[in-house]
């Protein structure tokens, strides 16, 4: 790759994620990359080489790399291969927003790997209020809805980990036990770090819990079954007055950064 070549592909990288990647928020790289002119495409050929004990990106023959410099490698091949699909789909212009997996992978290598403590506490946290504690108080179609979709994810980790959570009705705060924290901290130790963590953490974002995000690294719950549980109550409203445009699209976008943790956690479990 030439040097000009190397100029264009930190513009891009930190087009991305900037200079340095300290955070995980799915929309954040969306949306200073809009604030930007997209740059061009500038390499012929992707590939993918086994690279410290796993699989690593190339452009034209040499390693890509991330914002903070460390190879872009990760640890299985089919993993590698939809890293590379995603890079092999830019045409012209190189749209971040476009490019799910890859952004989370840099988060993985440039974020999660040198501090997976913080990012786990973060994850921890939001079992204080996770999304499935809080049922609906008043209407019993909801309500029957959300125990169908969020009772089973509660009662595997009560089986599988002793998570214990108290349940709400309505809105209104409620203090959850501190042993039930301290067995969704050890159920999100298990999860593998980087790469795993990251995910992980992306799908707790996405979906406002902690459970279930849990539920699919373990294999509990399919990537469909996750996303209709985190929008219940959001089909519920859609059903009775119809989905906006500009709603459809965020969801659109939250689906793909969801799908490609999904992946990830599924390539580490």
């Amino acid at each position: 790759m030439s040097k000009g070549s190397r100029s264009e592909s930190t513009d891009f990288l930190e087009s991305l994620l900037g200079p340095s990647t300290g955070a995980l928020d799915p929309g954040e790289a969306v949306r200073r990359g809009a604030k930007r002119v997209l740059p061009k495409r500038f390499w012929r050929e992707v590939g993918v080489v086994p690279r410290l004990g796993g699989f690593a990106l190339t452009l034209d023959g040499k390693l890509a790399r991330t914002p903070a410099r460390h190879v872009l490698a990760v640890p299985s091949l089919a993993l590698a291969e939809a890293l590379a699909a995603e890079w092999r789909a830019i045409d012209v212009s190189i749209d971040p927003a476009r490019m799910p997996l890859t952004r989370l992978v840099y988060g993985a290598l440039d974020a999660v790997a040198s501090a997976p403590l913080s990012i786990a506490r973060e994850v921890v946290k939001y079992a204080g209020s996770d999304l499935i504690c809080y049922r609906e108080a008043e209407n019993q179609r909801l309500a029957a809805r959300q125990a169908a979709h969020w009772d089973p994810p509660l009662a595997y980790m009560g089986e599988a980990f002793g998570v214990r959570l108290r349940l709400a009705r309505g809105v209104m705060f409620i203090e959850q036990e501190r042993g039930a924290i301290e067995a969704v901290r050890r159920a999100v130790s298990h999860v593998p770090a980087p790469f795993g963590l990251a995910a992980l953490h992306v799908v707790t974002t996405l979906t406002g819990s902690a459970i279930l995000a849990l539920a699919l690294a373990n294999g509990r719950l399919s990537p469909d079954e996750v996303w209709a549980a985190a929008h219940v109550d959001e089909d519920f409203q859609i059903e009775a007055w119809g989905e906006d445009l500009e709603a459809g699209e965020r969801r659109a976008a939250r689906r793909a950064e969801f799908d490609a943790a999904a992946l990830v956690l599924a390539s580490v479990r």
